[in-house]
């Protein structure tokens, strides 16, 4: 297969910081597009890959999968995309499209392992696949997506993987007018959460450890604050909402949140911590709650996301930063020191 070489921003080993390198990507096939990157979000799962803090990173390892640009090349087979079409890829590129959840558009869900946008087996080279902090990419169509017109491009980033990741079980849980719905931490994942749940009609609570995040979570949709750390609130509270999701990623006691939840309540958990969150049998028998998890959404439906995002004008609130500063955004990123995404303005890799 052929092959050219694009500028791209990298880590050759765990301890290493990234920096500039050349990679290899494929010339489109017939059902390729070729993009220009603008803007690529910064995910914590980027640090998380080229850290190889999950044990199974590939190296060289080029993270990035919020990815919006500029189709500037199309396979003679492609039928969805024309060049010039502003576009965005997500987590993966592929899957295996013969399994039933492939089938259901349930891709994120492969039974034989979706093709991730980075540090998964590339199909067509026989390595790895490389992220989005790079000047180009090339995906199958069917993997890319339309982006609304109307949106800020760089602040549309992030929705590729915060906007689907709380959109799809708020989807799933068929979250809208009428409930009370929690957003534990107000993060990358939760200040998402509020902005989509408060657009489909629900009556928005944030959960959250600081008092100090009240401005900013009334700001972008809350409807009510509950202080965890603030027993009497807690109590006050217990069996109110319809839905929670919970978007922490650092160890936390579940059972607090499960007794915040209605009967036949729904607890969600899109935040990943290190360690096991034990639940209390009790904190689910006695009213039938349930406790799930969820993770990004597949193809359609994250068209459906960005869609929706376009008709009620929803992106991240993110800082852009350049590609040479991408080693103390994850020092920043260690200590959720930004409001809310980082976002790299990918012109910055190719002066």
């Amino acid at each position: 297969m052929n092959t050219f070489s694009t500028r791209a921003f990298g880590t050759e080993a765990p301890e290493a910081d990234l920096k500039s390198m050349n990679i290899q990507r494929r010339e489109v096939t017939s059902k390729d597009v070729e993009i220009d990157i603008l803007y690529c979000g910064v995910c914590h799962s980027d640090l998380h890959t080229a850290r190889n803090e999950w044990g199974s990173t590939s190296y060289p390892s080029v993270p990035g999968h919020e990815i919006v640009g500029r189709i500037t090349k199309i396979g003679s087979g492609v039928t969805k995309f024309k060049v010039g079409d502003l576009v965005g890829v997500g987590c993966m590129v592929d899957s295996c499209r013969e399994c039933d959840s492939c089938k259901e558009g349930l891709e994120q869900y492969c039974e034989n392992g979706m093709t991730g946008t980075y540090d998964s087996i590339d199909k067509h080279l026989g390595t790895h696949t490389m992220g989005g902090y790079s000047e180009r990419v090339v995906v199958d169509e069917d993997f890319v997506l339309r982006v609304p017109a109307n949106l800020d491009l760089a602040a549309t980033a992030p929705l590729l993987c915060a906007g689907i990741t709380t959109y799809s079980p708020l989807r799933h849980w068929n979250v809208g007018a009428g409930q009370r719905v929690g957003i534990v931490g107000i993060g990358g994942l939760g200040h998402m959460g509020v902005k989509l749940a408060k657009a489909m009609g629900a009556y928005v609570v944030v959960i959250t450890t600081s008092a100090s995040k009240k401005e900013d979570a009334m700001r972008l949709g809350a409807d009510e604050i509950i202080l965890s750390t603030d027993d009497e609130q807690m109590k006050k509270n217990a069996g109110t909402l319809h839905f929670i999701l919970d978007c922490v990623s650092a160890q936390h006691d579940i059972n607090a949140y499960l007794r915040l939840l209605k009967r036949d309540g729904q607890l969600t958990l899109v935040g990943a911590p290190e360690h096991p969150l034990p639940v209390a049998a009790f904190s689910l028998i006695p009213t039938r709650k349930s406790f799930s998890g969820s993770m990004i959404g597949g193809i359609a439906e994250t068209q459906e996301m960005l869609d929706f995002c376009g008709q009620h004008n929803i992106t991240s609130d993110i800082e852009l930063i350049r590609m040479e500063d991408i080693n103390t955004a994850y020092e920043r990123l260690l200590k959720s020191d930004v409001k809310y995404r980082f976002v790299i303005d990918m012109a910055s890799l190719k002066d």
